[in-house]
């Protein structure tokens, strides 16, 4: 580490999370760095307070706007004192995996840290509206909380009295934030993210209060997951204000229903959407077919979902990059050959968990116009070609020779090449390009 640190000394960008490093080299850091912008210590447990002291020394780490000190637990109150005194342009801050991480923490940093714009706190229980309270100093754009029981709607009132600048909010597994924090940051102008995945007490009320504020014609990404509270009516008041919405998560909104799907259809930029673990039917997927848009969908575990709504769907989206429908019980394959001939911009395809969905492959001649389709969908045709493992070879003679996969004048078995030795699993068909001609080929066979 010591020949980096004396001979880089140009070096804005140091990651050296995970690592064993010492109070030396902290010491070294000081020393040697005066460029240094962004610096990750996340999970080095080895150094301590002493070393943080030694970022104040010398002309090193007075410019550092990015830093991560995630899981770094052996940092008190006095270590963060010892970071703001070195480090007072800090912009960017991740504290995760922290659970010593206190209110206390953040105001030692705060103190002397006023540049602050981000912070991601995920995994640090013990933080609470007094954090935010400290952190209103500073002129956040970016908020990430993830699994906390500590912060309410306070936090949320406080973003729309000292936060206006924010443009993302993500507060995921807090369950205490209620409909009360949708109403508070109704006012603000230009969030463009908004994430409040299993906090589980939203509802109709606060987010269409949300949706009547300036921001929802801005907003590009929303995530309601597992918000069960949230109906129909919120989808209607989304499909009339979100115009500018491009992610949408509503995965495990249970009330929704074919009916609110309908609206969701008159968001002209929306791409990607997730209605997992609804009630929709296939009728959602009929609505769903007259946005021209989309290019990712999930519907995985639609228990009421069936290949008529799949095909549809396919016929009618013909940009369609991914494809979620794993856990859709009463889909068969005929839904593969949907995805084969309408879908030919595929590249994510999920149908794990769906018995009924058996992929069958064999070699037959296939028209010129199937063929363009098949080079087109390659991806998804090499994922079927997989499953000829369980052919036997004479099968795949019988049809490779009938169906002319190999030119006239080419003998099959090659010479000294013993047929019952050929496994199936190594003989595969390559379309050409000008779809005049196939080529064969066979690897790994035992010559006499």
């Amino acid at each position: 580490m010591r020949y980096v640190l004396e001979g880089c000394p140009s070096l804005i960008h140091l990651n050296i999370a995970h690592t064993d490093i010492s109070n030396g080299t902290l010491k070294l850091l000081s020393r040697c760095f005066p460029n240094l912008q962004k610096l990750s210590l996340a999970y080095c447990r080895n150094f301590t307070e002493k070393g943080l002291l030694y970022l104040n020394l010398g002309k090193g780490c007075h410019k550092i706007t990015n830093l991560d000190l995630s899981g770094c637990t052996q940092i008190s109150v006095q270590g963060f004192k010892d970071i703001a005194s070195s480090c007072t342009g800090i912009k960017h801050l991740v504290i995760n995996d922290m659970p010593t991480l206190t209110d206390n923490c953040i105001k030692a940093l705060v103190e002397r840290c006023k540049s602050i714009t981000s912070v991601i706190f995920i995994g640090s229980p013990h933080l609470s509206d007094t954090a935010f309270k400290y952190l209103t100093d500073c002129s956040l754009n970016k908020v990430r909380v993830e699994g906390n029981n500590r912060i309410t709607d306070l936090t949320f009132k406080l973003m729309d009295k000292h936060y206006g600048d924010l443009s993302h909010i993500y507060m995921t597994d807090c369950e205490r934030i209620t409909d009360v924090s949708l109403k508070s940051i109704a006012n603000l102008k230009n969030l463009v993210v908004l994430n409040l995945a299993n906090c589980i007490r939203i509802g109709d009320v606060g987010l269409r209060s949300f949706l009547g504020g300036p921001s929802s014609s801005k907003l590009r990404e929303l995530n309601l997951t597992h918000c069960a509270q949230i109906s129909d009516l919120s989808l209607a008041e989304m499909g009339e204000r979100c115009r500018s919405l491009t992610y949408l998560n509503l995965r495990s909104c249970t009330q929704l229903t074919d009916c609110g799907i309908e609206f969701i259809t008159k968001l002209p930029n929306l791409i990607s959407i997730d209605l997992s673990v609804t009630a929709i039917t296939d009728e959602a997927l009929t609505s769903l077919s007259n946005h021209k848009k989309l290019k990712e969908l999930s519907v995985s575990e639609c228990e009421f979902i069936t290949d008529s709504g799949v095909k549809h769907f396919c016929q009618s989206t013909p940009i369609l990059e991914h494809l979620d429908v794993s856990f859709c019980l009463k889909l068969s394959g005929e839904i593969l050959k949907a995805l084969s001939t309408k879908c030919l911009r595929l590249t994510s395809l999920s149908i794990a968990g769906c018995p009924k969905v058996c992929v069958k492959v064999k070699a037959e001649k296939v028209e010129r116009e199937s063929e363009s389709c098949v080079q087109k969908c390659d991806s998804l045709l090499t994922s079927f070609l997989c499953n000829v493992e369980a052919c036997q070879h004479n099968f795949i003679y019988h049809n490779i020779k009938q169906n002319n996969a190999l030119p006239s004048d080419c003998a099959f078995p090659p010479k000294g090449i013993s047929l019952p030795l050929l496994t199936a699993h190594i003989i595969s068909l390559v379309f050409s390009a000008s779809l005049q001609y196939k080529i064969w080929t066979v690897y790994n066979y035992p010559v006499f």
